[in-house]
Protein backbone atom coordinates (compact mmCIF):
# COMPACT_ATOMS: atom_id res chain seq x y z
CA UNK A 1 0.00 0.00 0.00
CA UNK A 2 1.44 3.07 -0.72
CA UNK A 3 2.31 5.87 1.74
CA UNK A 4 1.40 9.48 2.59
CA UNK A 5 3.39 11.74 5.68
CA UNK A 6 1.12 14.49 6.59
CA UNK A 7 3.34 17.08 8.59
CA UNK A 8 1.72 19.03 11.07
CA UNK A 9 3.40 22.07 12.79
CA UNK A 10 4.28 21.67 16.46
CA UNK A 11 3.90 25.72 17.26
CA UNK A 12 0.85 26.40 19.73
CA UNK A 13 1.77 30.55 20.33
CA UNK A 14 1.76 32.58 17.39
CA UNK A 15 4.02 36.18 17.55
CA UNK A 16 1.31 38.03 19.41
CA UNK A 17 1.19 35.35 21.75
CA UNK A 18 -2.06 34.00 20.47
CA UNK A 19 -2.95 30.28 20.20
CA UNK A 20 -2.59 28.80 16.97
CA UNK A 21 -1.51 25.28 15.97
CA UNK A 22 -2.40 22.64 12.92
CA UNK A 23 -5.59 24.03 10.94
CA UNK A 24 -8.11 21.59 11.82
CA UNK A 25 -10.30 20.65 8.19
CA UNK A 26 -6.87 21.31 6.51
CA UNK A 27 -6.02 17.98 8.04
CA UNK A 28 -9.61 16.20 7.94
CA UNK A 29 -10.72 16.93 4.36
CA UNK A 30 -7.53 15.69 2.74
CA UNK A 31 -7.40 12.60 5.31
CA UNK A 32 -10.77 11.13 4.51
CA UNK A 33 -10.40 11.23 1.03
CA UNK A 34 -7.03 9.68 1.02
CA UNK A 35 -7.09 7.42 4.18
CA UNK A 36 -9.48 4.59 2.27
CA UNK A 37 -6.97 3.72 0.03
CA UNK A 38 -3.28 4.59 1.44
CA UNK A 39 -1.33 4.12 4.43
CA UNK A 40 -0.83 7.07 6.32
CA UNK A 41 1.76 8.51 9.17
CA UNK A 42 1.83 11.77 11.03
CA UNK A 43 4.89 13.32 11.65
CA UNK A 44 5.13 16.82 13.87
CA UNK A 45 8.88 18.46 14.62
CA UNK A 46 8.45 17.21 17.94
CA UNK A 47 6.60 14.06 17.41
CA UNK A 48 3.52 12.96 19.44
CA UNK A 49 0.35 15.13 20.15
CA UNK A 50 1.54 18.84 17.90
CA UNK A 51 -1.32 21.21 19.01
CA UNK A 52 -4.84 22.02 17.49
CA UNK A 53 -5.57 25.79 16.75
CA UNK A 54 -8.64 26.34 19.11
CA UNK A 55 -9.89 28.16 16.71
CA UNK A 56 -9.92 26.46 13.89
CA UNK A 57 -12.48 23.62 15.98
CA UNK A 58 -14.67 26.39 16.93
CA UNK A 59 -15.12 27.59 12.77
CA UNK A 60 -15.29 24.07 11.78
CA UNK A 61 -18.18 23.22 14.46
CA UNK A 62 -20.38 22.00 12.31
CA UNK A 63 -18.06 20.67 9.43
CA UNK A 64 -18.90 17.16 9.29
CA UNK A 65 -15.91 15.96 8.70
CA UNK A 66 -13.85 17.93 10.94
CA UNK A 67 -16.04 16.77 14.07
CA UNK A 68 -15.45 12.90 12.81
CA UNK A 69 -11.89 13.80 12.81
CA UNK A 70 -11.64 14.86 16.39
CA UNK A 71 -13.61 11.65 17.51
CA UNK A 72 -12.25 9.27 15.19
CA UNK A 73 -10.17 6.73 17.41
CA UNK A 74 -7.62 5.78 14.33
CA UNK A 75 -6.77 10.17 14.17
CA UNK A 76 -6.28 10.17 17.75
CA UNK A 77 -3.74 7.23 17.62
CA UNK A 78 -2.19 8.99 14.58
CA UNK A 79 -1.43 11.64 16.62
CA UNK A 80 -0.61 10.45 19.67
CA UNK A 81 2.39 8.17 17.54
CA UNK A 82 3.64 11.34 15.82
CA UNK A 83 6.83 11.22 14.34
CA UNK A 84 9.62 13.40 15.29
CA UNK A 85 10.78 14.95 11.93
CA UNK A 86 14.19 14.07 12.63
CA UNK A 87 13.04 10.37 12.64
CA UNK A 88 11.03 10.40 9.12
CA UNK A 89 12.72 8.22 6.78
CA UNK A 90 11.46 9.56 3.86
CA UNK A 91 12.04 6.43 1.50
CA UNK A 92 9.00 4.86 3.35
CA UNK A 93 6.60 7.02 1.83
CA UNK A 94 5.43 7.62 -1.31
CA UNK A 95 3.91 11.44 -0.83
CA UNK A 96 4.29 14.05 1.55
CA UNK A 97 1.47 16.47 2.79
CA UNK A 98 2.07 19.90 4.66
CA UNK A 99 -0.98 20.86 7.04
CA UNK A 100 -2.00 24.61 6.93
CA UNK A 101 -2.86 26.72 9.73
CA UNK A 102 -0.91 29.79 10.60
CA UNK A 103 1.29 27.57 12.39
CA UNK A 104 3.79 26.19 10.34
CA UNK A 105 4.65 29.65 9.68
CA UNK A 106 6.10 30.25 12.73
CA UNK A 107 7.82 26.96 13.22
CA UNK A 108 8.43 24.57 10.14
CA UNK A 109 9.39 28.03 7.51
CA UNK A 110 12.48 28.07 9.64
CA UNK A 111 13.25 24.39 10.48
CA UNK A 112 16.26 23.28 8.88
CA UNK A 113 15.05 19.05 9.64
CA UNK A 114 12.17 19.89 7.82
CA UNK A 115 13.54 21.90 5.08
CA UNK A 116 16.05 18.93 4.56
CA UNK A 117 12.58 16.14 4.38
CA UNK A 118 11.49 18.29 1.85
CA UNK A 119 15.06 18.49 -0.28
CA UNK A 120 15.32 14.65 0.18
CA UNK A 121 11.74 14.43 -0.74
CA UNK A 122 12.42 16.35 -4.01
CA UNK A 123 15.58 13.88 -4.65
CA UNK A 124 13.33 11.12 -4.30
CA UNK A 125 10.73 11.99 -6.65
CA UNK A 126 7.71 12.05 -4.54
CA UNK A 127 4.42 14.07 -4.92
CA UNK A 128 5.23 17.19 -2.48
CA UNK A 129 2.18 18.87 -1.44
CA UNK A 130 0.56 21.34 0.86
CA UNK A 131 -2.01 23.84 1.89
CA UNK A 132 -3.35 27.17 3.02
CA UNK A 133 -0.01 28.26 5.30
CA UNK A 134 1.14 24.54 4.68
CA UNK A 135 2.72 25.91 1.53
CA UNK A 136 5.12 28.12 3.96
CA UNK A 137 6.61 25.13 5.10
CA UNK A 138 8.73 24.58 1.96
CA UNK A 139 10.08 28.29 1.91
CA UNK A 140 13.98 27.27 3.33
CA UNK A 141 14.52 24.19 1.07
CA UNK A 142 16.46 24.47 -1.53
CA UNK A 143 17.45 22.30 -4.59
CA UNK A 144 20.42 23.77 -6.89
CA UNK A 145 20.36 26.89 -5.41
CA UNK A 146 16.86 27.51 -5.50
CA UNK A 147 13.26 27.23 -3.97
CA UNK A 148 11.59 24.23 -4.60
CA UNK A 149 8.73 25.97 -6.44
CA UNK A 150 10.87 28.40 -8.47
CA UNK A 151 9.50 28.35 -12.17
CA UNK A 152 6.78 26.75 -10.94
CA UNK A 153 3.01 26.96 -10.93
CA UNK A 154 2.00 27.23 -6.88
CA UNK A 155 -0.33 28.81 -4.41
CA UNK A 156 -1.02 29.61 -0.51
CA UNK A 157 -2.77 31.76 1.82
CA UNK A 158 -3.40 35.20 -0.67
CA UNK A 159 -2.43 38.41 0.87
CA UNK A 160 -5.85 39.68 -0.08
CA UNK A 161 -7.25 36.66 2.39
CA UNK A 162 -4.75 37.62 5.09
CA UNK A 163 -5.90 40.83 4.93
CA UNK A 164 -9.53 39.89 5.74
CA UNK A 165 -8.57 38.41 8.69
CA UNK A 166 -6.38 40.68 10.24
CA UNK A 167 -3.72 38.36 11.37
CA UNK A 168 -0.83 39.51 9.55
CA UNK A 169 1.04 40.81 12.78
CA UNK A 170 0.79 37.47 13.62
CA UNK A 171 2.92 35.90 11.37
CA UNK A 172 6.79 36.39 10.45
CA UNK A 173 6.16 37.16 6.62
CA UNK A 174 3.30 36.85 3.88
CA UNK A 175 3.07 33.84 2.42
CA UNK A 176 2.30 34.82 -1.27
CA UNK A 177 4.58 37.81 -0.91
CA UNK A 178 7.38 35.29 -0.06
CA UNK A 179 6.74 32.64 -2.41
CA UNK A 180 6.61 35.27 -5.16
CA UNK A 181 9.88 36.21 -4.44
CA UNK A 182 11.50 33.16 -4.33
CA UNK A 183 10.62 32.59 -8.07
CA UNK A 184 7.24 30.93 -7.34
CA UNK A 185 4.29 31.89 -10.10
CA UNK A 186 1.73 32.35 -7.89
CA UNK A 187 -1.64 32.27 -8.92
CA UNK A 188 -5.22 32.33 -6.80
CA UNK A 189 -8.87 31.73 -6.97
CA UNK A 190 -11.18 34.83 -8.82
CA UNK A 191 -12.26 35.78 -5.40
CA UNK A 192 -11.05 35.17 -2.41
CA UNK A 193 -12.04 32.17 0.33
CA UNK A 194 -12.49 30.32 -3.04
CA UNK A 195 -11.24 26.56 -4.02
CA UNK A 196 -7.77 26.63 -5.72
CA UNK A 197 -5.68 23.87 -6.57
CA UNK A 198 -2.57 23.89 -8.62
CA UNK A 199 -0.86 20.65 -9.74
CA UNK A 200 2.97 21.71 -11.75
CA UNK A 201 4.29 18.10 -12.28
CA UNK A 202 5.23 16.51 -9.04
CA UNK A 203 3.84 19.67 -6.70
CA UNK A 204 0.44 20.07 -5.56
CA UNK A 205 -0.51 23.01 -3.65
CA UNK A 206 -4.31 24.27 -2.61
CA UNK A 207 -5.14 28.39 -1.26
CA UNK A 208 -7.57 27.44 1.59
CA UNK A 209 -9.16 25.77 3.63
CA UNK A 210 -11.42 25.47 1.09
CA UNK A 211 -9.28 23.83 -1.40
CA UNK A 212 -7.88 21.26 1.16
CA UNK A 213 -9.94 18.44 0.09
CA UNK A 214 -9.22 19.11 -3.35
CA UNK A 215 -5.69 18.42 -2.50
CA UNK A 216 -6.46 15.38 -1.21
CA UNK A 217 -7.58 14.25 -4.67
CA UNK A 218 -4.67 15.77 -6.43
CA UNK A 219 -2.78 13.61 -4.39
CA UNK A 220 -4.77 10.39 -4.88
CA UNK A 221 -5.40 11.17 -8.35
CA UNK A 222 -1.27 11.63 -8.48
CA UNK A 223 -0.69 8.18 -6.67
CA UNK A 224 -3.08 6.56 -8.46
CA UNK A 225 -1.25 7.86 -11.63
CA UNK A 226 2.30 6.07 -10.42
CA UNK A 227 0.44 3.18 -9.37
CA UNK A 228 -0.26 2.35 -13.02
CA UNK A 229 2.96 2.83 -14.73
Amino acid sequence: MQSILFVLSGASKNLSGGETGWYLPEAAHPYYVLAPSYSITFAAPAGPNPPIDPASIEAYKEDEESVRFLKDSQVQKLLETAVALKDVKMKEHDAIFWVGGHAPMLDLAFDPINAKLLETAVAENKIISAVCHGTGAMVLARVDGKAVFAGKEVTGFSNTEEAEVGRAHDIPFLLEDRLVELGGRFTKAAKPWGAHVVVDGNLITGQNPASAKGVGEAIKAALEGRAKL
